[in-house]
């Protein structure tokens, strides 16, 4: 398997910034070629290094698009984390999936439109076969340290 260099770095460190640089860019910033930038993208997209492209939403638009949002932890049985964590991903309203420590497994950032849409996410989830015991809290507010969202 090929090692990623330090152009390839460089390139997976503008895309986390922004997925939607041009080719043209990126190749002039990196210092080689637009078909050597979009041959790298293609072998680290091939390679499963890059899974994919995003929109990363600003914490107050999220608030804007989510009524209810809540913390699910929860704890699996055996050795099912990686196929929990593949269904858990293919939820819309799984904003972010988190291993731990102590006693869950992992912890859900969960963002619903209403009570309703969040309580047929609850259902769903609880219904993943692996997962044994959950436990749901509702962020009732927040309150920004900086610029950090908690």
């Amino acid at each position: 398997m090929d090692s990623i260099d330090h152009i390839d770095r460089q390139l997976i460190g503008h895309l986390r910034m922004n997925a939607r640089l041009p080719v043209a860019w990126l190749a002039k910033t990196v210092g080689v070629s637009r078909a050597t930038i979009q041959n790298r993208m293609t072998r680290l997209e091939k390679r499963g290094i890059i899974n994919g492209y995003t929109a990363l939403v600003s914490s107050g638009a999220n608030e804007q698009l989510a009524m209810v949002r809540a913390l699910m932890s929860i704890y699996l049985e055996g050795d099912t984390s990686r196929k929990v964590r593949t269904e858990l991903m293919s939820e819309p309203c799984v904003c972010a999936i988190h291993s731990t420590n102590g006693r869950w497994d992992m912890v859900l950032e969960l963002q619903a439109r209403s009570l309703e849409e969040f309580d047929g996410v609850l259902c769903r989830i609880r219904e993943i076969n692996g997962i044994s015991t959950s436990e749901t809290s509702i962020l009732l507010s927040s309150h920004r340290i900086g610029n950090q969202h908690i």
